[in-house]
């Protein structure tokens, strides 16, 4: 298969196309920018490339269309929702890893990006692609999920689809590293600043919160909203989320234990390791989510630890994945990965 990338200088354009020059089932990468006027060598725009001898082309729907059969785009929030049209209209296999498509109101997404929104109609053409939930079999534009919105509904998941948790009581404190705020230089990831410090930023703001509390009232619509918290710490990659709820009635260790073994048997990237509690090394360098849960019967608070690496699972993992979802490919394909060690 051949397939196009647009956006290749981000973190995770850049972890993407390593991911699909190993995939078995993608004969040839097509690589665009829609910053370029003319061809640029792949190895002048992104230095790690210094051997690849690949030309990143100039942005062109009707380019991409003719020569490929599936377009990732790896962009910056507020780029699809001007460019998605022309895929939606034609019916073209779109994988979307930024934020733009996937909420489902225009409002709701200009409060919480600060961005024009994509059409509704372009909003409603877009399926969630949390993919170890929410198949991409047989879809044509999947929104990729966002890294923080990923860790924390993975964790959640059992509590809430069992109805084994007080609505109302959900707090998430989750932690990620430098890499998650993207490429371009600012003070807070700012070595100097960054280094030897743990910084809260965007309290009750991050735009992630609307797509997990889309996707929690999918599961259950007695979830009202949630307490959710972003804290930068000083490593490069991983996402630390931590979850807190108080248990319905009547509700034990037994009954959590077994919900989560129930909803992630069989599949293949999330390993519930029980209350052996996971950390981020564990993750690091794969598609992975692991999952760990203690019960507190004194006061009757559950806390799920969940972690992933946020430029895989969180990012071009899950798109892999979704792309092995959408043609019907092994779901492990090109994904069998392991850990960075030490």
């Amino acid at each position: 298969m051949q397939v196009a990338v647009v956006g290749i200088t981000g973190y995770a354009g850049m972890v993407l196309y390593q991911l699909l020059r190993q995939h078995p089932e993608v004969d040839g990468i097509n690589l665009y920018d829609h910053k370029l006027t003319k061809n640029e060598k792949l190895s002048e725009m992104v230095p790690a490339f210094y051997t690849d001898e690949t030309f990143v082309q100039p942005y062109s729907p009707d380019s991409i269309m003719a020569d490929n059969q599936l377009v990732f785009f790896a962009t910056s929030a507020g780029v699809t929702s001007k460019l998605s049209r022309p895929y939606i209209e034609a019916d073209f296999p779109v994988i979307d890893l930024s934020g733009d498509l996937r909420l489902n109101d225009e409002a709701e997404y200009e409060r919480w990006y600060h961005k024009p929104s994509a059409s509704k109609q372009a909003l409603n053409s877009a399926h969630y692609g949390l993919a170890d939930f929410e198949s991409a079999h047989e879809q044509k534009y999947v929104a990729n999920p966002g890294c923080y919105a990923t860790a924390t509904l993975l964790g959640l998941a059992p509590l809430v689809q069992a109805d084994l948790i007080d609505p109302d009581t959900i707090i998430v404190d989750a932690k990620s590293g430098t890499s998650g705020a993207g490429k371009n230089p600012a003070q807070s990831t700012h070595f100097t600043q960054a280094n030897d410090n743990l910084q809260i930023y965007k309290p009750n703001q991050h735009q992630h919160i609307p797509e997990i509390m889309l996707e929690l009232q999918h599961w259950n619509d007695h979830v009202k909203a949630i307490q959710f918290m972003t804290t930068l710490i000083p490593i490069t990659r991983g996402i630390m989320s931590t979850i807190y709820a108080k248990v319905e009635p009547g509700v034990d260790a037994k009954q959590i234990d077994r919900a989560y073994k129930q909803t992630y048997e069989g599949k293949p990237f999330v390993n519930y390791t029980g209350e052996h509690l996971p950390d981020i090394k564990q993750v690091v360098g794969t598609n992975n989510c692991n999952i760990g849960v203690v019960y507190n019967p004194v006061t009757g608070t559950v806390m799920a630890d969940s972690v992933i690496d946020n430029l895989l699972k969180g990012a071009a993992g899950q798109a892999v994945q979704n792309f092995n979802q959408m043609f019907d490919y092994q779901e492990t394909s090109g994904l069998e990965l392991q850990t960075f060690l030490p």
